[in-house]
């Protein structure tokens, strides 16, 4: 077991900010998920799910492709192989702190 400033330590300041750590949470069980589809399980605006996925992109922890479908652009977000590994990381450093 770690002590409270050693899982502070190891938390994520990337991850950390509730959205992102729900954004985390939604993409980290599947291989990729919707852009819309995010937005409303999140229940946000297409804006504030675009900002934080931008920082988690800057990050290196989420990548976004662009697909057309039914005439429609669409995109997809997955977790980068780092993404997952810092979210893994940062839900341990929480449950260190919760212990």
């Amino acid at each position: 077991m770690t002590s409270d400033s050693e899982a502070a330590a190891q938390l994520n300041p990337v991850i950390h900010p509730i959205q992102r750590l729900r954004i985390c949470a939604l993409l980290e069980p599947v291989t990729e998920e919707e852009f819309a589809v995010l937005r409303d399980l999140l229940d946000v605006s297409d804006s504030a799910l675009s900002k934080q996925l931008s920082a988690l992109t800057t990050a290196g922890f989420v990548t976004q492709r662009r697909a057309a479908s039914m005439g429609r652009s669409r995109v997809w977000v997955q977790l980068t192989p780092s993404g997952i590994r810092a979210f893994r990381s940062h839900i341990r450093a929480l449950r260190d702190l919760t212990a």
